[in-house]
């Protein structure tokens, strides 16, 4: 409720905001310029209903009286009301009927607020407002603020457009937020969004700066909502705010037939902060309140998870009866529920981490009682890492032999072989994995087509580390279909991720980049909770982003992956500290980037991940900025050493995220032996490397290998070798849009290109080819006008989708991060009137 003061330039009273008010034209602004004659706010407490409606009454037109009425939600009879409406608005009362009559002669322009309409059920009162609305004359605007939403003749009204309505859109946005904190800093606008979600009451406390922002919202939430509910209406809210998602059938068996449904619609009726799940028919309570609850120490919780799990496992809802039952501590119950879940429900939720979890707390007597389930246990290891773990769990199939026929005995050593093959794989044995996946295959039944898929997704992996990328996309589109065939679209992204790095190596990144996106937007349309593998989406979109240049979106990315990966236990999160190392590099924090380096090392070790999957990517990257630090010594002795595993007989295979681990290492070293003067035969070398790359149509990796070439040629006097081997890195890097090899490259040698004059001059105007294709060129400038990407989109007879990669792509070409700056450097470049 909003203080009240005395208006000097018109009778009666004002709200008076508070001082701290934050003005929000964005709100304002349409509730001012409508034609409705009813406008209504209804939302919980706390959303900022008066506030908005006080801000608005000062900025009644001239010559348009306003009428302030608070109601302070309590529920007034309707001759109560009648009166207290009579009185402000200076008429004589005499019975409704009259004053109904006042109502529809009413002469001149004027506002009428009702303020925090009756919070409680008031079927008389709320039918006396719609007579008033209906009797009211035209020159009468009603504002009201409320709750809940009366029972009026709503769908009267809106035929008519005569009613505007909105609530939803109340909580503070971002950019808000960051204004509010200029009066309150020592916070972030993260921490603000993460306690409140924007909602204003929730705004307020967090930036009050006491220290106890959970106790101060208890508190607010025990006066405004649990002392205003009956206390059966108070406890049932306790125990939804327990539950991630409800309706009304989880009601009726939570709390008893008839009164379950009765109590949902009744919270939902007193605006009890219940609301929409995921725009689905499921229900939720608001998330901050809902996550003070359960955080809140509380005797009663476990069995009313235990309640939750019996329904969602009659509905055959399998994850949440799991995540129910482990809310519960009911274990035992929790392992019988995986026998339902499949390959493909470790990439939804936490599942890995809680599967981790339980096969930590209650080892192998309940993890491992049935082949199905060490599958699930052993691809969980896998996933984090954990590949001595793996290979013990793996074991534990001989447990289920012999199996009752010998079709069924072929079929699980075939899972075995799969498994096997899988930790072979990552633990860098190429030739043995390859055995096991081929001869799983052969052995494989139509039915086990997921271990099928695994199987050929690691060949794929293998062809591409070989440099086979004919071979490697011949096996990732048979595995696509078979995915595409079982419907099975999480399956799908994640071979889609094989996918873009073939893209990758082929010169492609941004069509991986865009590949990527459409994947991203596939998962979240159809509402997979599946964080794990966006999470490793969002890594590899943003190395692609950094091969290209675009470091705001890359370290977007990569902030967005690590958050997501770091819960789920994935093994893969090393390559989110990589690329913030590498950014940081970019911009010359050294320290920053080493503090990266070592925070991956620390988090390997304290996840006991073997250090084959992440040690020579480390020295590989340390190696780089060894290099240029001008520390040459450091990177020779590291990557001589790292080198030993990839060399000779007993040569390790490369971790399948990093397919260009070790000419990376080749060349990285000869450049390195070449700056101290100690290098055998470097050009030899990289031009074999270069050839070999060649040959095998990896575009990106020639790029940096004609830039190496190129400088160790500059060290070793070779002018003419130099500029012809960087002449033609610099346009394979402008062709594949791979900036970052370029930009490496200045950082290790920053005055090489001046001083081979091969510096990018800008040229005059319309004397450069247009990198643009023409719809991009299109797009571009839309864009100059001042267009938005949902009006492009509907000039252009597009997705916006399809705008947004289009965008992305002129980004690139034109080596630009934002469109401002694309829209300036192609006007510099003529490509563009």
């Amino acid at each position: 409720m909003t203080a009240m003061t005395r208006c000097l330039d018109r009778p009666g009273f004002m709200p008076r905001l508070s001082a701290h008010h934050l003005l929000r034209p964005r709100l304002a602004e349409p509730l001012l310029a409508a034609q409705a004659r009813v406008r209504l706010l209804c939302a919980p407490g706390g959303s900022g209903k008066s506030a908005l409606l006080g801000e608005c009454a000062l900025q009644a037109p001239s010559g348009c009286q306003v009428y302030w009425l608070p109601l302070n939600g309590v529920a007034l009879s309707p001759l109560d009301l009648c009166q207290r409406l009579a009185q402000n608005l200076g008429l004589p009362f005499t019975d409704e009927a009259t004053l109904l009559l006042d109502l529809g002669r009413w002469q001149t322009p004027a506002w009428v607020f009702l303020d925090d309409f009756c919070r409680l059920p008031a079927p008389d009162t709320d039918a006396l407002l719609d007579r008033l609305l209906t009797a009211a004359s035209p020159n009468l605007t009603w504002w009201l603020g409320a709750r809940r939403r009366p029972a009026c003749n709503w769908p009267r009204l809106l035929l008519d457009d005569e009613l505007l309505e909105c609530g939803a859109e109340l909580a503070f946005s971002p950019a808000e937020i960051q204004h509010l904190l200029s009066q309150a800093p020592g916070q972030s606008v993260d921490s603000v969004l993460q306690f409140s979600a924007g909602w204003c009451a929730g705004v307020r406390i967090a930036l009050l700066g006491d220290g106890h922002p959970d106790k101060t919202l208890l508190d607010y939430l025990q006066h405004e909502l649990f002392s205003t509910l009956p206390p059966e209406l108070a406890d049932a809210w306790r125990v939804l705010a327990h539950l991630p998602r409800f309706n009304a059938g989880l009601c009726e068996h939570l709390f008893g037939h008839g009164d379950g449904d009765q109590y949902l619609r009744d919270l939902q009726a007193l605006g009890a902060f219940i609301q929409p799940w995921e725009d689905t028919d499921w229900l939720q309570v608001f998330p901050p309140l809902a996550q003070l609850l359960r955080d809140e120490p509380w005797s009663a919780k476990r069995s009313w998870h235990r309640r939750a799990c019996q329904w969602f496992t009659a509905e055959h809802d399998w994850q949440a009866a799991f995540e129910q039952a482990l809310l519960a501590e009911e274990y035992e119950v929790a392992v019988s529920l995986l026998q339902h879940f499949s390959f493909e429900d470790l990439f939804r939720q936490q599942n890995a981490a809680l599967l981790l979890r339980l096969h930590e707390q209650h080892g192998d007597e309940w993890m491992l009682c049935s082949a199905q389930l060490v599958g699930l246990v052993t691809a969980a290891l896998l996933f984090a890492g954990r590949f001595d773990q793996a290979a013990q769990c793996i074991d534990q199939l001989a447990r289920f032999t012999p199996q009752p026929t010998a079709a069924q005995q072929r079929h699980l050593l075939a899972r075995w072989q799969a498994q096997w093959g899988w930790l072979l794989h990552l633990g860098g044995d190429a030739e043995g994995s390859r055995v096991h996946f081929l001869e799983a295959l052969q052995a494989l039944p139509d039915s086990a087509w997921t271990s099928r898929l695994m199987c050929l997704s690691g060949l794929t992996q293998q062809a591409l580390l070989r440099g086979e990328l004919d071979v490697a996309q011949g096996l990732n589109r048979e595995a696509l279909c078979l995915a595409r065939a079982h419907g099975s679209l999480l399956l799908e992204a994640l071979l889609e991720l094989d996918h873009a790095q073939l893209l990758e190596q082929r010169g492609a990144p941004y069509r991986a980049q865009s590949l990527l996106e459409n994947v991203q937007a596939m998962l979240l349309k159809q509402r997979l909770k599946t964080g794990p593998l966006v999470g490793r989406i969002a890594l590899r979109r943003g190395h692609l982003a950094l091969r290209q240049g675009q470091d705001a979106l890359a370290t977007e990315c990569f902030e967005t992956g690590l958050t997501l990966c770091l819960p789920s236990q994935d093994k893969r999160v090393l390559y989110g500290f990589l690329g913030l190392a590498l950014l940081a590099a970019n911009r010359g924090d050294y320290a920053q980037a080493f503090f990266q380096l070592r925070e991956a090392e620390r988090l390997m070790q304290q996840r006991q991940v073997p250090d084959t999957v992440y040690r020579a990517v480390l020295l590989l990257v340390s190696g780089h900025f060894w290099l240029q630090q001008g520390r040459a010594e450091l990177t020779v002795e590291a990557l001589r050493r790292v080198l030993r595993h990839f060399r000779g007989p007993q040569a390790k295979q490369a971790p399948p995220a990093t397919l260009e681990l070790i000419p990376r290492l080749e060349y990285l070293l000869v450049l390195a032996e070449v700056k101290l003067g100690c290098a055998d035969q470097p050009l030899a070398r990289l031009s074999a490397l270069l050839e070999t790359t060649h040959q095998r149509g990896m575009l990106c990796l020639e790029t940096e290998l004609h830039l190496a070439l190129g400088e160790v040629a500059w060290h070793l006097g070779d002018a003419a070798l130099a500029r012809r081997s960087l002449h033609a890195g610099m346009e394979l890097a402008a062709r594949c849009q791979v900036q970052q090899a370029v930009r490496e490259l200045r950082l290790r040698a920053p005055g090489l290109l001046s001083e081979l004059g091969m510096e990018p001059q800008v040229s005059a105007p319309g004397t450069v080819d247009n990198p643009l294709s023409q719809r991009e060129l299109e797009v571009l400038q839309l864009i100059a006008l001042g267009s938005s990407n949902l009006e492009i989109a509907e000039r252009l007879f597009i997705s916006l989708h399809t705008v947004k990669t289009h965008a992305r792509r002129i980004h690139s070409k034109l080596g630009v991060e934002r469109r401002t700056q694309a829209v300036a450097k192609a006007k510099m470049l003529g490509l563009m009137a």
